[in-house]
């Protein structure tokens, strides 16, 4: 049987549509990515948990962008001011295989998107890790995705109708803005709605998996070289520059952070080198694809010493921003979005930053952008913290000492372990070895 493909428009090119293929499907991976990374880095009866939230993002984000997610952030510009799109793309409407965003079809491009706001949600659960319930966490993931993240994604990436990028002028490559900063600010006002305890440093956990950590960052690696890259929405020069300034930030990031925590603790963790290489490439977001690779190592350098430090913020505050989105995403970008403004160069972006002759006049927009940006968010965050916790309950105090039943899904089954008992013969364990090995594993499965 002979299947019959409708031709494509002139402005069609399949180099450009294979690209964003790939960086599309690159770019969903990061998503269970942070999974395994989150997973990792919280006690072992809390890894269920944040493998639950971050595959719930994936579902119920997913589908609010196809009903009206994508439609309000970049579909036709309300009023013309560059606040909000309109509902004609609801469901996808209007939208066909053979219609095109740039020269590839906007399916496409609608997927690539839904990656972005996917990841953006999931982060936030990392401020709140092992004290949100998931019924709380479910309906703040879609509130916060339509009433925040929507409205600054068409801010930003709606580079014809979005204030940010069309009537401001600042940049943003990548999403420095609506992902980073983004979900930094939005952690911020989540974990101060959802406290933890009082005494929350003495209580913070050990990560229970570091291996599973790494292959959380390694994936994310990977997906971030086209997470940036692919922003350039062709197979062209500026992805090959995003595509190398991203490795390059995340390499000095981490030569910087490590150097940090051995002056501090005389110790250099793989958490901090995993959270480093994500520092890096968080900052360069906004600028991979405006500044050049010299600009980007200097801004991985930078970023790893300063947010190596900014994650220490939170016991000086006082807030449990468990997993450190605060620190390095908040901090990352804020840092990113700043360089722009200090690195851009017209061979890249066309715009010139303030040490490549261009004056204060890139770097004043990024600045507003920045502020405008951490207060929307912050205080409609809050907002919607706060209702869901009231209507719904968002907190779950008894998360802390929640230890799963003996018939519940677990991380690591170590039932067979536990259940031993001596031999009729007497030649197994006797009692006392026996509830003392059953004591240990019961301590290690509560961690």
């Amino acid at each position: 049987m002979t299947t019959v493909l409708a031709a494509m428009p002139p402005a069609y090119d399949s180099g450009d549509t294979a690209w964003m293929l790939a960086a599309t499907a690159m770019v969903l991976l990061m998503t269970p990515a942070l999974a395994f990374f989150y997973g990792g880095m919280v006690r072992t009866k809390h890894i269920l948990v944040m493998l639950k939230m971050s595959f719930a993002s994936l579902c119920f984000v997913t589908i609010a962008w196809y009903l009206i997610g994508y439609s309000l952030a970049f579909g036709p510009d309300v009023g013309g001011v560059g606040l909000i799109g309109n509902l004609d793309h609801a469901f996808l409407r209007g939208i066909g295989p053979e219609t095109l965003t740039d020269s590839f079809p906007t399916y496409i491009y609608a997927t690539f998107q839904m990656g972005f706001a996917i990841v953006t949600v999931a982060l936030i659960s990392g401020s709140i890790a092992g004290r949100a319930s998931m019924r709380g966490w479910l309906v703040f993931s879609v509130l916060w995705l339509l009433i925040v993240y929507v409205p600054i994604a068409h801010w930003v990436f709606d580079t014809e109708n979005g204030w940010i990028s069309a009537h401001l002028g600042a940049l943003d490559f990548a999403g420095g803005l609506p992902v980073e900063l983004n979900s930094g600010i939005a952690g911020l006002a989540a974990a101060l709605v959802i406290r933890g305890p009082a005494d929350f440093r003495r209580k913070e956990p050990r990560p229970s998996n570091i291996p599973l950590v790494m292959i959380g960052v390694a994936l994310l690696w990977f997906g971030w070289l086209a997470f940036n890259a692919g922003s350039a929405l062709r197979d062209t020069g500026t992805a090959a520059t995003a595509f190398i300034n991203t490795q390059l930030a995340a390499a000095g990031a981490m030569v910087t952070w490590p150097l940090v925590e051995y002056a501090r603790t005389r110790k250099v963790t793989m958490m901090g080198v995993g959270s480093s290489a994500v520092a890096g490439m968080v900052a360069i977001t906004p600028a991979c694809g405006e500044i050049d690779p010299t600009g980007a190592l200097i801004t991985g350098l930078v970023t790893g010493a300063f947010c190596a430090w900014a994650v220490t913020l939170k016991y000086r505050l006082n807030v449990d921003d468990t997993l450190d989105v605060v620190g390095v995403h908040g901090a990352g970008g804020f840092v990113g979005l700043l360089m722009v403004g200090l690195f851009a160069t017209r061979d890249v972006s066309g715009k010139e930053g303030l040490f490549y002759g261009g004056g204060l006049s890139l770097l004043w927009r990024q600045v507003v952008a920045i502020l405008a940006v951490a207060a929307f968010s912050f205080v409609l965050t809050w907002l919607i913290a706060k209702a869901v916790d009231k209507v719904v309950g968002f907190s779950e105090k008894e998360e802390y000492a929640a230890v799963p039943g003996e018939d519940d899904e677990r991380a690591y089954d170590i039932r067979t372990v536990t259940e031993l008992e001596p031999t009729a013969d007497g030649r197994g364990l006797d009692k006392e070895t026996l509830a003392q090995i059953q004591q240990l594993l019961r301590s290690h499965r509560d961690r």
